[in-house]
């Protein structure tokens, strides 16, 4: 798991790079209005947002636990599919996520933390 220094340092490089992309912006853009000032600012803070959250869910130690997660349909122990890439539509948006996959064949759905994949 990575140190909360390194963690912020990230999320410090990314902040800064959203930032130059809007003084880069102004500066390039002759007197901009209200809407596209506004239009910009939210454009970049989706996307910051999303950088947010996917630096720290990914900073998560990506272990297996052992056991599996249960199954919330039968209770049995979901089997671990190795790692696998995932989209995971959230409050702030999309997150491009890589996490430990497990399925249930009994009930032939699988889990995705921290979200889900069935």
């Amino acid at each position: 798991m990575k140190s909360r220094a390194a963690i912020k340092a990230e999320l410090m490089k990314k902040a800064e790079a959203v930032i130059d992309e809007l003084l880069d912006w102004h500066l390039a853009t002759d007197q901009p209005n209200l809407t596209q000032v506004e239009g910009k600012v939210l454009e970049l803070r989706q996307r910051l947002s999303e950088q947010m959250a996917e630096t720290v869910i990914a900073s998560q130690a990506a272990v297996r636990p052992v056991p599996g997660p249960s199954c919330a349909g039968c209770g049995r122990e979901m089997r671990y599919k190795g790692m696998k890439e995932n989209t995971v539509l959230s409050w702030v948006g999309e997150l491009k996520l890589e996490r430990g996959y497990y399925y249930c064949d009994q009930c032939r759905t699988g889990l995705f933390p921290p979200g889900s994949a069935t």
